[in-house]
């Protein structure tokens, strides 16, 4: 049965002529003033904020809101973001402002698969796991758009479809190869799970999977995304990759084949200008005219759910104040989320740090004043921003606080002219004068990032190690011998894990903030002093050397990610810290859910996160996550926590996508973290164990 908007795009559409049904396939559409279509950019940004487009509220970047592990926390932040660009559209629209940037139609989440730490936008993404991306997409998602998908409050986009994670410098002509498994147990369950979640959206990659360029694949687009999962939305490219089809790919021999190749496929929108080349594909007899107008008839649908074109509009959307943009509500959301984001890797009892008994405190590193730092890609514009050193002078308020540089954050020296280690003396100075050390390492966007926006010799945005950059090490272990047993604590700001062996076996303590966000430095600086206990838990592994890892251009997921990684990481995925001590007891399991009940022992309250791994007898897997839940307790509080488990945990996917049954028996392991030795020593808690039988 046809929806009311399929039906009203249908008849829009069909007084259009061709040259206009292409003008509406291009991610900057042009209006048609004939039919009252104004013109729409397509081309948003909502990654961890609005982005793009002026002051908007700059949450915690995407792997770091996945260390929360809280799905429905996710949803809030994806509401609040998506009202701030309910009311940047409105108000940008009322001045007639309809550039880039200014639409409802945002090209996010990133629920791709963080695979291999040295991808350059992994910190886009939420992580390793399938199960947790999976969740965590859809909750955004639910959150952008709002309850009703014919009335959308914004448009989600899923990407990038599918089997794309680097390396960067050869997305444009890469083939990204992988077995049926891997493609449907670890590659393709996030996307299924947004399809479900009725995302607007999908995005797909610049590479080609298996011989087939992403944006024109029978088999992505058609069979599954389409075909199996029934998925009625729009497909957009990602930009400029059409033209990848002839002049890296080579399966086209040129821009009107790649564009009829593009569009039979079922690619609806042409983020570029290539799709210009639709009407001569027509003409030609590449492409029909139906096909054109199928695509169109998307686009039109899309933006009638908005509330465009004619179409209802939503007065809850439509009446969202612009004051609503980085107000006071959503700055405190984001503190929120900062804070909870943080995750404590290593503490020998030093932390929390205790102001009242420091007369003085260096804070010192590339990283300690860095605003880019705070801020990841896709960012917005914060109206007001807390580096690490601010937070800690807001933090700390009576101790005098010595800042130095230390070094650049990847190049040898910091002022042109001067030798290398420029800034090494100072940061020595500070260290040898002062009560305590808070060293700030790490990356930034800047040099981690999208091939074309981060670039410089760690190679288009990836890394090639997993090693500090620059100076880095020689910073770190020079100020740790300098401060002579005084406290260190190590700040990690990055957006993919690093190998950072010699500081957990050399300083007191180490705090991994990822990109926290405008407001990440003062959440860090809380932490620290003990304003609240740390509850972020990894959701990528920490390995101990570029060498635990396989060939970037590998796809295969052998030895990678904790499902498959035989060795022993420096911090495995799920693990996190607190200061706070936690008792579990009375384990009970279904296949359906596992209860059990967690009291906090310590003497200061706390979240915690209950995770529940399965492992099976002759699986490929390891173990996999298959639940999270979320709990608050006070100092002595008990509670008995009830944990819904993910419905394909006893099953896996076959070669068609289709789900069949492992065999069993199947142990359950409810706890802080995964049930290796490796996390049982770190976090001191041993998860409790349940077999389910077949």
């Amino acid at each position: 049965m046809m929806s009311e908007y399929s039906q009203r795009a249908r008849e829009l559409v069909a007084r259009m002529t061709l040259e206009e049904k292409v003008s509406q396939m291009l991610h900057g559409a042009a209006a048609i003033e004939r039919l009252d279509v104004p013109a729409y950019n397509w081309w948003n940004e909502a990654l961890h904020g609005v982005a793009r487009a002026g002051t908007a509220t700059m949450f915690p970047q995407a792997i770091a809101l996945a260390a929360m592990f809280d799905p429905r926390f996710l949803e809030e932040i994806a509401g609040a973001i998506s009202d701030e660009g309910r009311a940047k559209h409105h108000a940008h629209a009322a001045e007639g402002d309809r550039d880039i940037y200014k639409g409802l139609t945002f090209w996010s989440p990133n629920i791709n698969i963080f695979r291999d730490p040295r991808w350059g936008r992994g910190h886009e993404t939420y992580g390793e796991d399938p199960y947790l991306t999976a969740r965590l997409g859809a909750a955004f998602i639910r959150g952008l758009q709002g309850p009703d998908r014919e009335q959308l409050k914004s448009a989600a986009c899923a990407k990038h479809f599918a089997v794309h994670s680097g390396p960067e410098d050869l997305r444009h002509e890469f083939d990204a190869v992988c077995d049926d498994y891997d493609l449907w147990n670890t590659y393709l369950p996030a996307f299924k799970a947004a399809v479900d979640a009725g995302v607007e959206a999908v995005m797909g990659a610049y590479n080609r999977t298996n011989g087939e360029p992403c944006c024109g694949s029978q088999t992505l687009l058609v069979d599954i995304l389409r075909g199996k999962w029934g998925f009625d939305g729009h497909v957009t490219s990602d930009c400029w990759a059409v033209k990848d089809f002839h002049e890296f790919h080579k399966v086209t021999d040129n821009a009107v084949e790649s564009v009829a190749l593009a569009i039979r496929m079922g690619c609806d929108l042409n983020c570029g200008n290539l799709y210009g080349y639709a009407v001569q594909a027509v003409r030609d007899g590449l492409l029909t005219e139906e096909e054109v107008t199928i695509s169109c008839e998307r686009l039109m649908v899309a933006r009638m759910r908005l509330g465009m074109l004619g179409a209802p509009e939503n007065p809850k959307y439509t009446s969202i104040p612009y004051d609503v943009v980085d107000c006071a509500a959503h700055r405190a959301l984001n503190l929120d989320a900062a804070r909870r984001s943080l995750v404590l890797l290593k503490n020998d009892g030093t932390l929390p740090l205790d102001a009242s008994q420091l007369k003085s405190i260096a804070v010192i590193g590339p990283n300690a004043d860095s605003r880019r730092a705070l801020e990841g890609n896709y960012e917005g514009t914060a109206s007001e921003y807390f580096t690490v050193l601010e937070g800690v002078r807001h933090t700390a308020e009576g101790v005098r606080i010595r800042y130095a540089e230390g070094c650049h954050l990847h190049k040898t020296g910091v002022s042109n002219l001067a030798l290398s280690d420029d800034r090494l003396a100072e940061a020595v100075i500070a260290a040898k004068s002062s009560d305590a050390v808070i060293l700030c390492l790490g990356l930034d966007a800047d040099i981690e990032g999208e091939e074309g926006d981060a670039g410089n010799e760690f190679g288009s945005g990836d890394k090639k190690t997993l090693n500090l950059a620059g100076r880095q090490q020689h910073l770190l272990e020079t100020v740790t011998a300098a401060a002579a047993g005084k406290p260190v604590i190590l700040v990690l700001i990055s957006g993919s894990a690093l190998a950072v062996g010699w500081a957990d076996r050399h300083v007191n303590g180490i705090l991994q903030a990822f990109y926290p966000g405008a407001l990440g430095g003062l959440a860090a600086a809380e932490a620290i002093f003990g304003k609240f206990s740390p509850e972020g838990r990894l959701p990528v592994t920490f390995y101990r050397d570029s060498g635990d890892v396989p060939a970037f251009t590998d796809y295969s997921m052998k030895g990678r990610t904790y499902r498959y990684f035989e060795g022993e990481a420096l911090y495995p995925f799920g693990f996190g810290l607190g200061y706070t001590r936690t008792e579990l007891s009375g384990l009970r399991a279904t296949r359906q859910s596992v209860s059990l009940t967690v009291r906090n022992i310590g003497e200061l309250p706390g979240r915690e996160t209950v995770q529940v791994y399965v492992s099976s007898p002759g699986q490929k897997e390891i173990r996999s996550l298959c639940g999270i839940g979320k709990v608050y307790l006070q100092p002595g509080e008990s509670r008995e926590v009830t944990v819904p488990l993910n419905p394909d945990a006893f099953s896996r996917r076959d070669s068609e996508g289709d789900l069949y049954p492992v065999a069993g028996p199947h142990t359950l392991y409810a706890g802080l973290s995964q049930p290796d030795k490796r996390s049982v020593a770190l976090c001191g808690v041993e998860p409790l164990q349940a077999v389910i039988e077949d």
